[in-house]
């Protein structure tokens, strides 16, 4: 359950921060070479991301990980 609520937090987080930017999910997908559909289950929190793909996510929104990873 813990891990659940952390993964939702970091979509969260993506979500805020790419929304912050008028970025669609469309284009962050293109920017980070991963499908729409992953963004949209990242950003929900249904799947994990790997460590290198948010450090892809973070350099696509130009945020640090730290940001993303915040209250994780």
């Amino acid at each position: 359950m813990v891990n659940e609520q952390r993964l939702k937090n970091l979509g969260i987080n993506i979500k805020s921060e790419r929304l912050r930017r008028s970025i669609s999910q469309e284009k962050l997908a293109e920017l980070t070479n991963i499908s729409r559909n992953s963004v949209s289950l990242i950003e929900t929190g249904k799947i994990n991301p790997t460590i290198l793909k948010v450090i892809d996510i973070a350099n696509a929104l130009n945020v640090e990980v730290s940001t993303l990873i915040e209250n994780i």
